[in-house]
Formats: C-alpha cells, structure tokens, sequence
C-alpha cells in the first residue's frame, strides 16, 4: 500500500462532470489521484500526506444557496493547490476576491495568452494556446496583493492566478486542462504535480491491480462470487482481477438478453471457458428482456427495466451456487459520474447505467466493482498486466443494455435484427479498411423515423440508420471520427442494398460534450 500512497494528489469533488478526469490526468504523470468529498477537513487532508491538492469544477455558483466548499485551513497547510473553474472561484472567493457572472459567457474553445511565462504551471507551454472553458461566472477582483495573474482569454482577464502568500501556495486556472479539448492541458497538471508538488511519477497500473486483488480477496473471505459477463473489455478484465484475486471462488455468468449483437453469445462461451477456465453459465433470458421493454420509449426506463431484470436474472442464477452473496460488476468511473454518483453529490444524472443507480432494494449480493475508480483506456492497461488477449483488450466497448439504447424508441425483434444486421455492415467495413484500432467506438442506430426513398421504379418508406464512430481517451469527452469518405460510401451502400427496411444512412458529426455518445 506504501508504494501507492508515497505520492498522492487528492481531487476535492465538487460535483463537475469532469471531477474524475482530473484524476485521470493525474494518474497519467505517474503519481496516484483519487477524489475527496469537499467536507473533508484539513486536518484529515493532511492525514493523507498529500504532495498537493487539486480542486474541481462544478455546476454552482459561490453565491448559490448550499454550494459546496471546503475547509478554508486547507489553503494553510502549505501544500500547493490548483483550483480549477469552480475551485478557482471558491479559492478566491474565500481569501476576499469576487467573482461575479461574466459579460461574456464561455463554452468551448478559446484563446489563451500567457502572460508570465516563467511560472513553473506553464512551463514548456506555447505563449498562445487553445484551452476549453465552461463557466458563466467568473473572478472580477482577486483577494490582495500578493496575487500575481498569469494568462488571460479576450472575455477572461483572469483565466490564471498565482497566490503565494505564508503557507499559501494557490493556483488557479479557469479553465479545463482535464479535458482533451485542452490540448496542453496534459502538460499543465504534468507542471503541477512534478514541478511545484515535486512528486517523482512512479506509481504503475501493476500496483493497482496487486492491491486492489489484496482487498478483494480481504473482503471475500471464503465467499463465492458471480460476474456477469458481456464479451466486453470491462467484464473481462473484472473476472481476471477477481479471479487473480480468490481463483475457484468466482463463477461466471453470461445472459443472453436478446439484445446483443450477431454472434455474441457463442463468442462469449468460446473465449471465456477456453482462456479462463472457469465455471461459465449461460441463461437464456431474452423472452423476459424483450417482454419488460414491450411498449416502453424512455431511454431511462429502459436502462431501470433492463437493470432490474438483468439482477433477477442473477439472483436465479446464484441460487444453484453455493455460498455466492457478491455480484461482481465491471463498472466504470464514467458510469458513475454520469449516473449523478459524484462525491459532492452535485453531479447531473445525466442517464442511469444498469449497473449504477438502477439496481433494486432487495439486490441479496454485496457487490464488488474493483475497475469503479478506472477510465476505459486504464481498464485496457490494467488488461495487459493481467494478461488478457489482445483481441480482448481492444475491442470496442458495447453498453451494459446492449441494443436497446440503440434502438430508439419501443424495441422490438424485427428493429434488433435490422439493427444486428447494419451493425455487422459497419463493423466489417471499418475492419477492412484497418480503422478498428484508431478507432474508439464504432457503432449503428436505429432511429424512430421514416423517410421517403426511391429504389428501381418504387417509392419506398423504410428505417433511417445513422452510423457513430468516435475518438477518445478517457469517454469522458469525445470527438467525431473524420472516416474516410469512400468507407462511409461503402458502409451505406452496403445497408441499403442489403439490409430490407432501410432506405437512407446519416453520419452523426457531434462531439461529447455537449451530445453523449450513445444516443440514449
């Protein structure tokens, strides 16, 4: 556990939908990074030894009737701090400065100009350069003298501040180096964290995984577990740690939901039993799933209805398992910062993932979710030093509902098989074209409309599909893939010549933020 903790920079959470990414960043400079609540004392904070402190952003204003702040003594312990947007604000507002909604409203890009270049927090870092805002409010009057402003935008004059001042060693930014829309915001939390915290960046993804199989196999004693699993990267990797962890003791159990794509069932039988050789179970469920979703267009109540019958299923299944009181879950820290879990409890519950959120009273297992705390791109890494097939690894991701949320609307037999069908289209074509790999995400839609088309003769009025690919670290922020035209021409030649009830293909050209990137 030293090893790990030598080096720590805590995240104190404070309800931004990028909270976690900061850790992410963080963890990507080597030193390990973890969110606190903003209730934590200073005295607590100083408990963990942290090297520094980082403050996220968040959805209030200071001003709001129960925004969240923080211990005004952890300014003193003579740690440095970075406060970014939202703990920018707070920061200042707390040493006497104000801050007051901007004239100008930023969202998105925007230009920055460095004005002391010889601060350690910009070193290496281009005098002018692109960096992602989202903030309404803004700091107008910073706190006394010994602030020192560091970089500005055209509607920001104080987009960077410097307070060093007694103990205090504050920095602030506001705007988001976390996000990959900052492209040398990598470098800035590299400068903080080496260059004025000092941390030498040796903690590995092999510590996490010796660690976090330690406390598995502390909590589960002589108890069985069962994981469910999908085919996907994050259930795999949850059944290798667990299995790392207490061996025989886990059993595994893959559902067929009715909702997966073209052969994913004998897929999963075939990998799973051939390379883990474990006790795998298969249940046909998928006369239940398609039963629960009759009828039903929220994409919420979807995910909540798929959620409850996915654990029913489960229960079932563990009652010919003995001593089996967890379930295991490959949850992801995107899963839950979307699902409003953040520490601050000030997170927008943006959409309910059927492993977060949706699970019912009476669930009977404790769960474990050691990936709970990792990014798609760590979960892959920790993959690797688990030793899992690279064919594994990188597959692309496939949500927990499976097509349901990406069949828009009321799901039914006939829109799966039409959607399995251009799925496997898509697929094949960005295989060939050897895109698979640059690739983060690729998949098909179904979408709840008809539009007028013309083949041979006839007039025709069939499904519309729209096709997503994406490109991304973390999935907490995403961009568009710019496929190559003649693949595009391809994919939707071959939808519409071969897959009856189609009659037109769109490309969805929209990043994350401000769209997500499955459509429900």
């Amino acid at each position: 556990m030293s090893a790990i903790h030598d080096e720590i920079v805590p995240v104190i959470d404070f309800g931004g939908q990028t909270a976690q990414l900061i850790c992410r960043r963080v963890r990507d400079a080597g030193v390990f990074s973890l969110l606190v609540s903003p209730r934590i004392t200073a005295s607590e904070l100083a408990a963990m030894k942290p090297k520094g402190v980082i403050l996220s952003g968040g959805p209030s204003s200071v001003y709001d009737k129960g925004a969240p702040t923080m211990d005004p003594k952890i300014l003193e312990l003579g740690t440095p701090v970075l406060g970014i947007c939202y703990g920018m604000q707070l920061t200042c507002h707390l040493l006497g400065g104000k801050v007051k909604p901007g004239e100008s409203r930023e969202f998105g890009r925007a230009q920055l100009g460095i004005q002391d270049r010889k601060d350690q927090l910009f070193a290496n870092i281009p005098e002018k350069t692109t960096v992602w805002m989202s903030h309404g409010d803004q700091v107008t009057d910073l706190p006394g003298a010994m602030v020192q402003p560091l970089a500005s935008t055209p509607t920001c004059t104080y987009a960077a501040v410097r307070i060093i001042a007694g103990a205090r060693r504050f920095y602030g930014v506001q705007f988001h180096p976390e996000v990959t829309h900052t492209p040398h915001g990598s470098d800035l939390l590299r400068n903080f964290v080496h260059e004025i915290c000092g941390c030498r960046g040796t903690w590995k993804m092999a510590d996490y995984a010796e660690v976090t199989s330690r406390k598995i196999r502390e909590r589960i004693g002589s108890a069985h577990v069962i994981c469910g699993l999908s085919g996907g990267v994050d259930s795999a990797v949850t059944a290798a740690l667990v299995h790392k962890a207490i061996g025989k003791q886990l059993h595994c159990v893959f559902v067929d939901t009715g909702l997966l794509r073209n052969a994913e069932r004998g897929l999963v039988e075939q990998t799973f039993r051939d390379h883990f050789h474990i006790d795998l179970r298969v249940v046909d469920a998928s006369d239940q799933f398609l039963s629960d979703l009759a009828g039903i267009t929220d994409p919420q109540e979807k995910r909540r209805r798929i959620g409850h019958r996915f654990i029913d299923v489960f229960k079932n299944a563990a009652k010919s398992i003995p001593g089996a009181s967890f379930l295991a879950q490959g949850t992801l820290y995107p899963d839950v910062i979307e699902s409003g879990h953040g520490h601050a409890g000030e997170s927008a519950n943006i959409k309910l993932h059927h492993n977060v959120g949706g699970l019912p009273a009476d669930l009977g297992f404790e769960l474990v979710e050691p990936l709970r705390e990792l990014f798609k791109d760590e979960v892959r890494k920790l993959g690797e030093v688990l030793g899992l097939p690279e064919s594994l690894i990188w597959r692309h991701p496939f949500p927990g509902p499976g097509l349901a949320v990406r069949v828009l609307g009321e799901v039914t037999k006939p829109k799966l098989d039409i959607l399995r069908e251009c799925d496997e289209i898509l697929l094949e074509e960005i295989v060939a074209a050897n895109l698979y790999r640059s690739t983060s995400q690729v998949f098909a839609v179904l979408l709840p409309v008809q539009s007028v088309g013309v083949m041979g003769d006839g007039r025709t009025y069939d499904s519309v599909v729209a096709i997503r690919a994406v490109e991304t670290q973390d999935f907490m922020s995403a961009d568009w893939c710019r496929l190559p035209y003649e693949v595009l021409g391809r994919v939707s030649s071959r939808i519409i010549n071969e897959v009856r009830g189609v009659n037109r293909v769109v490309y969805d050209i929209s990043s994350k933020p401000p769209a997500t990137i499955e459509w429900e």
